[in-house]
């Protein structure tokens, strides 16, 4: 990112006059029906949908740029939540039109995300989160659930163990990457803390710490056991790497995670 185009001394007005993309522009749902039922009758696959776009706090950031955004949450918060708003209802405009288009088609999972977190802590306080976001993911999170019986996936990276609670109580069903190497985010006690209310898709090898070039297969095939061990009692448990595999990730090491996958991660 390399421009932040509402940053520096702004009012409310510009907020009202800058213009978002069109959440109903037709090319978006093009064959997207077609798809759908392709996928679910030809295929037998999961039918998953996704956003439009990112998470509303991280439009909110790109959009303000990060030292504007931390200083409208401290001293300006109507504006945040004036922005922030603006970025729901856009997004809600972009699944009602899609559920509208996948009227009758079974949803197995919506796909949902917004960064939260750091390497270490929050991006916000929780308090913050709490009081000033959280109102509006359960917003959007009632109405997709009011609409779908499908399964809502959020996509958190980081240390975003604070929050969970929060996910769960406002209808999160599924937490992705689950990045174990984050502060705080230990994958058994994750799951012993939380596993009974809510999914992990994620977290089945560290991608951070034991993964790419700088590692053995064999180091690989601990990790991988470990986390499958940490995360498969009881079920809830999607396996996939924490986020993406890298550039610098060898062949070798792909393999070896997969061959610990089947070796190990059968019910």
């Amino acid at each position: 990112m390399f421009a932040h185009p509402l940053s520096g001394d702004i009012v409310e007005e510009n907020i009202d006059h800058f213009q978002l993309p069109d959440p109903l522009d037709p090319s978006r749902f093009a064959g997207l029906r077609e798809l759908a039922l392709q996928t679910l009758e030809e295929e037998k696959r999961a039918l998953i949908i996704g956003n439009m776009s990112a998470g509303i706090f991280e439009l909110y950031m790109w959009t303000r740029g990060f030292l504007d955004g931390y200083a409208d949450w401290a001293g300006n918060q109507a504006l945040a939540t004036k922005m922030l708003h603006k970025y729901m209802d856009l997004q809600l405009a972009y699944w009602e039109r899609m559920f509208e288009v996948m009227d009758g088609i079974p949803i197995d999972v919506v796909q949902m995300a917004d960064d939260l977190a750091g390497q270490t802590r929050m991006l916000i306080s929780p308090r913050s989160y709490r009081k000033i976001l959280k109102p509006l993911h359960k917003e959007m999170f009632d109405y997709i659930h009011s609409k779908t019986n499908a399964k809502i996936f959020f996509h958190s990276c980081g240390a975003v163990r604070s929050v969970i609670p929060d996910l769960i109580e406002i209808g999160v069903d599924i937490l992705n990457p689950v990045q174990v190497s984050a502060g705080n985010m230990d994958s058994a006690e994750l799951k012993r803390e939380f596993g009974d209310h809510i999914t992990f898709w994620g977290g089945g090898v560290d991608t951070q710490n034991a993964f790419d070039d700088r590692f053995t297969p064999d180091e690989v095939r601990v990790d991988v056991r470990k986390r499958l061990e940490d995360l498969m009692p009881g079920g809830g448990f999607v396996f996939n790497t924490v986020h993406n595999i890298q550039g610098n990730v060898p062949p070798e090491n792909i393999m070896a995670m997969w061959e610990t996958l089947q070796e190990y991660g059968k019910y």
